[in-house]
């Protein structure tokens, strides 16, 4: 059983933020809207995605993204739901699915401690920008920004700087919605097939600058 615990938000950081779709996903905050930190850091790669779309052919394409799509929906489900200690039917479930969660289990088993927050929408004035965290809790005793990744193949740290990035903006808006900083970034991947997971432990300040850079090439890309 994981503890929960409680978090103290400003008293003016609203943190119940509809979405919209307006030239890719946008947050609708106190302060305006947001552009998504997913969409903002997927923003350098879309030509390369188009691309890739136009050499493998619409069909396989979206072959290709629905499998993973649906994947990472279920699995990230299932770990949301094993967190806050709800029974989990894994008969009703496909078995690649509960493969990949049994791996991320383990995982949480191990290292995660307690949880204060799953799927909370945050957003940074500062930053100008917003979206939604996988998990706020304490990972092998330490507050962190916990992500939960699927993936069809290993990946090597210099592929996902993305993620890196994204689990800071998302400690980036906690601080500013909550006052507490969140130096920790866990990042929990899992490979289809594989039984061993792969954790990335990152710090906050490694990539604060670096997403800075990432958040203004985009504002002044789509002018």
């Amino acid at each position: 059983m994981f503890e929960h615990g409680n978090i103290q938000w400003k008293e003016n950081y609203g943190h119940e933020l509809k979405t919209i779709n307006d030239n890719g996903r946008k947050y609708v905050t106190p302060e305006g809207k947001f552009s998504s930190v997913t969409t903002i850091l997927g923003h350098r790669d879309r030509y390369k995605w188009a691309r890739w779309r136009k050499q493998i052919g619409a069909e396989a394409a979206n072959r290709i993204t629905r499998h993973a799509t649906t994947r990472g929906t279920k699995v990230h489900a299932m770990a949301e739901n094993y967190l806050n200690n709800e029974q989990i039917n894994l008969k009703e479930e496909m078995p690649h699915h509960v493969q990949s969660f049994n791996v991320i289990k383990e995982v949480c088993d191990k290292s995660v401690g307690k949880v204060f927050a799953q799927e909370v929408p945050l957003y940074s004035i500062d930053l100008k920008t917003a979206g939604r965290v996988d998990c706020i809790g304490e990972f092998d005793g330490e507050l962190s920004i916990i992500d939960f990744k699927t993936s069809g193949r290993i990946k090597e740290a210099d592929e996902i700087s993305n993620y890196f990035m994204q689990e800071c903006a998302y400690a980036h808006m906690f601080e500013e919605g909550t006052g507490t900083p969140i130096k920790q970034l866990v990042t929990i991947m899992v490979v289809d097939g594989d039984p061993k997971p792969i954790v990335f432990k990152e710090k906050y300040e490694t990539w604060i600058d670096k997403l800075r850079e990432e958040i203004a090439y985009y504002y002044n890309d789509i002018k």
